[in-house]
């Protein structure tokens, strides 16, 4: 089989080990409950100190030896879960500095390197040639993992996911098990090993197949060159007063978008909402407020009045006068001069929502849902929110429109399975050390080492929370069945989670008793292809994580 190659270098990169200033800094990312102690972190420039990294690596090892030291890949260092910073890694590679954006001429396509973030690729892709990635919000994300997952964002509903626009991905492999080399894989590759590859980049996740260094586009969109922004807010107060309230949002919020081009929405609502897209902020009650923001675009004429008319829907029932977004809500910061709708150039607007979020500690989980919310899941969600067992401003549920462009392609079409929801959800909490369990007079990670109960009501409130929307399916959102036969249970409104923002938890039973494994939720029916194109590309398993694909050998 004829595989592109590219002459590796012989450096490794600049190595910062142990004892260097940049240490502590290179072995962490933004989740502050990770933090590695590997034997060095190798800061590569090119693809060819990538080559030489893996081969470093490599070598330390005989051919029959375990990797019990991971190997693992940092990009923008967004990972959720111990995936990079584990304490079983031996050598992080980090990408930072290959963070190019440009118009490659020999390939007809806008290429990306990994360890560009966000803000990098939007300024450098839409300034010069007038085109985006339809990808994340978060602008210091960077694409080696956020494309490999299905990266989307609020330009999805309208033109799809990031991976539908993939053309070719380079990736440094150790197929033989021994040697590190770079292919160069196309949906249009010749080989069929080589499309399977690149098929297995558009949702098949990071740290699974080799290490990504160059992405190239082809048929990105143009974004519109003027977005209206809205943030609104309700307090919790009057929330509290009548729980019914906060149910009827959520309820009405979650129906739009199961309606959405139905004849079950009013004659006003069933126009082309494909451009909107929304972020429902449902803080625990700490926080003060619940908030929504609402970017459409602002070209179309009608893009007031359709805004106007979303809002006094799914607000019908509530009976609280909107208020200004002025604090934190998740990753974004106040934006108290959006209560009135805004116009913005695209580019601007996007800078505004620029959110990142405090470097702390961190849990998520993740849903996708095919239809609105049942009863039972907003009793479970009102309770959960509105406890007096749990006090964190920083903690909530946010409910993201979905669907649109991105459910247009078949679910076997990418690696992303989940192509027919209409919502997808991220619950989200966050909190910092603050407290001094070792006595040394600062609070760092070393406090969280030796004192757990630090961690314990966070993680203990987001999983019973997360369990009990679910209760019905076995504490997860479980997959909507392929082959139900006619007549039988009603198919569950989830179809599973998001690689991208994983959660170890759907692996252990007292968190998950559905009988699905967490390869299920995330991968539906392409697991078994997935892990064919593991088999030939990473046979040794040198590319792994805790719920990274397996080769089927194991």
């Amino acid at each position: 089989m004829a595989v592109e190659q590219i002459q590796a270098g012989v450096e490794c990169g600049i190595e910062v080990g142990r004892g260097d200033a940049r240490y502590e800094a290179l072995r962490r990312g933004f989740n502050q409950r990770f933090i590695a102690t590997p034997d060095y972190v190798s800061v590569v420039s090119s693809t060819g100190e990538v080559v030489a990294a893996v081969n470093k690596y490599l070598a330390s090892h005989r051919s029959d030896e375990d990797l019990h030291r991971r190997l693992t890949v940092r990009s923008g260092g967004h990972c959720y879960e111990n995936f990079v910073c584990g304490n079983d890694v031996g050598v992080i590679v980090d990408m930072g500095q290959l963070d190019r954006a440009y118009l490659d001429q020999e390939m007809g396509a806008y290429c990306v390197e990994s360890g560009a973030n966000n803000w990098h690729v939007a300024t450098h892709l839409y300034a010069p040639f007038g085109v985006a990635l339809p990808g994340g919000s978060c602008y210091s994300v960077a694409t080696g993992g956020h494309v490999v997952g299905g990266g989307y964002g609020l330009l999805s509903r309208q033109h799809g996911l990031t991976v539908d626009y993939l053309y070719a991905v380079e990736v440094v492999v150790v197929r033989d098990g021994q040697h590190a080399e770079v292919v160069i894989a196309r949906r249009d590759s010749p080989e069929p090993e080589l499309r399977e590859l690149w098929w297995a980049h558009t949702g098949g996740g990071g740290g699974n197949f080799g290490v990504v260094t160059r992405y190239w586009f082809k048929g990105l969109p143009e974004p519109p060159s003027q977005v209206l922004l809205h943030a609104v807010a309700w307090p919790w107060e009057e929330l509290l007063e009548r729980p019914e309230r906060l149910k009827s949002l959520v309820r009405n919020y979650g129906l739009f978008f199961e309606y959405e081009n139905t004849t079950r929405l009013p004659a006003s609502l069933r126009g082309d909402y494909s451009d909107m897209f929304t972020l429902l902020k449902l803080n625990q009650r700490a926080n003060g407020k619940i908030g929504l923001i609402t970017q459409l675009d602002a070209t179309r004429p009608d893009s007031v009045e359709r805004l106007n008319a979303f809002l006094d829907w799914i607000t019908q029932d509530l009976d609280v006068e909107p208020t200004p977004l002025d604090r934190r809500m998740g990753e974004h910061a106040p934006m108290c001069g959006l209560v009135v709708p805004t116009r913005l150039p695209w580019l601007t607007a996007t800078q505004t929502l620029n959110g990142s979020g405090d470097n702390q500690c961190g849990k998520y989980k993740s849903a996708y849902m095919r239809r609105g919310f049942t009863e039972a899941q907003l009793d479970a969600i009102y309770r959960h929110l509105s406890t007096e067992d749990y006090d964190n401003p920083q903690a909530l549920l946010q409910v993201d429109s979905y669907g649109g462009a991105i459910n247009l392609p078949e679910s076997g079409a990418t690696a992303v399975y989940q192509r027919s929801s209409v919502l997808k959800l991220q619950y989200q909490t966050y909190w910092s050390w603050d407290q001094d369990a070792n006595h040394d007079g600062v609070t760092d990670y070393l406090d969280a080492e030796i004192d757990p109960a630090i961690a314990a009501p966070h993680l203990r409130w987001i999983r019973e929370f997360y369990r009990d929307v679910y209760q019905d399916t076995g504490g997860v959102p479980i997959l909507a069945p392929t082959d139900a036969p006619a007549g039988g249970q009603p198919e569950p409104v989830t179809d599973g989670c998001y690689i991208n923002y994983p959660d170890t938890d759907l692996d252990d039973p007292e968190w998950n008793r559905s009988g699905e494994s967490s390869h299920r939720l995330y991968y539906g029916d392409n697991y078994a292809r997935l892990q064919a194109v593991k088999e030939h590309w990473d046979p040794r398993n040198v590319f792994r994580h805790a719920q990274s694909i397996q080769p089927y050998t194991r």
